[in-house]
């Protein structure tokens, strides 16, 4: 028998792998966003450094947390099991320590070269999401709204560190995450509902079946347009902001009607999935590249 090619992960890649860097990445993006939406042109370098250092800080710690919670969780699911806690590779301490580590340095940098504000939308992005959002999606399936709190936070965290304050345009940003969130993870649950069911996690699916949550994903995913287009309507984007989103926007809400044609959900679900991150990205670049190309 061939010996296996595949080398056990180290040390370092373990803990690595704990801050969920898909997670942190991604939302270092929409705070990068927000803060050169929140710049028109006027860039203070520093400033994006050190907002996006002290958000993915924070991040990251809430994203260790996640993982300590969750760890029986994660150890019923196919995708998760092979995860730091859930196997046992890291300790509970250890990880906790590590966590509380990443939180202090994220908040240290977000008190002294952001500001209190963008300390205090860290924070709440950390309550929610290991608190509100840890308890909320073992009760039912409004567990996937609540999660929409933390993951739109970073976009509005980065718009307020120039900003330093909390007006329409953040809001309106807000929503906009909000409603992309909602499509975006009931996808997810549709083509991951075996390993939810297996945990005993009573996402939409699971619960009301399909054709709601498709009936909600086309709900949403309408809303996203509409809270996209709310940007340009209140004088925030141009032009080109507001053609990228109707594109992209639009192709979006196509795709989540097909769904309910769809002979093969599952498929469906992973297309759309994936059509969201290209919307997210389009997102990101059209709201930091608006004022230049105004």
């Amino acid at each position: 028998m061939k010996a296996s090619n595949l080398t056990p992960p180290t040390r370092t890649h373990l803990y690595y792998r704990l801050t969920k860097p898909g997670i942190v990445y991604g939302n270092a993006m929409t705070t990068v966003a927000g803060f050169l939406f929140a710049s028109r042109r006027s860039i203070d370098a520093w400033g994006l450094l050190a907002v996006t250092v002290g958000v993915s800080l924070v991040i990251a710690c809430a994203c260790v947390l996640n993982n300590y919670i969750d760890r029986g969780i994660d150890a019923k699911m196919v995708r998760t099991k092979n995860r730091a806690l859930a196997s046992g590779a890291i300790s509970v301490r250890n990880a906790l320590l590590y966590a509380a580590i990443l939180g202090a340095a994220g908040f240290a940098v977000l008190l002294v070269w952001v500001n209190v504000l963008v300390a205090l939308l860290g924070l709440l992005s950390l309550f929610s999401y290991v608190v509100l959002y840890g308890w909320a999606k073992r009760n039912g399936t409004y567990g996937t709204l609540v999660g929409t709190i933390p993951g739109a936070l970073p976009l509005v965290a980065g718009y307020c560190a120039v900003t330093n304050h909390i007006g329409m345009g953040a809001v309106l940003l807000f929503a906009v995450m909000v409603a992309w969130q909602m499509p975006h993870f009931y996808a997810i649950a549709i083509y991951r509902l075996k390993d939810y069911k297996n945990a005993g996690i009573p996402v939409l699916p699971a619960v009301h079946g399909i054709r709601r949550t498709k009936i909600e994903m086309a709900l949403y995913t309408g809303a996203f347009v509409v809270a996209g287009s709310l940007l340009t309507l209140y004088g925030y984007t141009g032009f080109f902001y507001f053609v990228a989103m109707a594109l992209v926007g639009l192709r979006w809400l196509q795709l989540a009607l097909e769904g309910f044609g769809a002979l093969d959900t599952e498929s469906w679900a992973r297309k759309l999935f994936k059509f969201s991150l290209v919307v997210l990205l389009v997102f990101s670049a059209a709201i930091s590249l608006d004022a230049w190309l105004a």
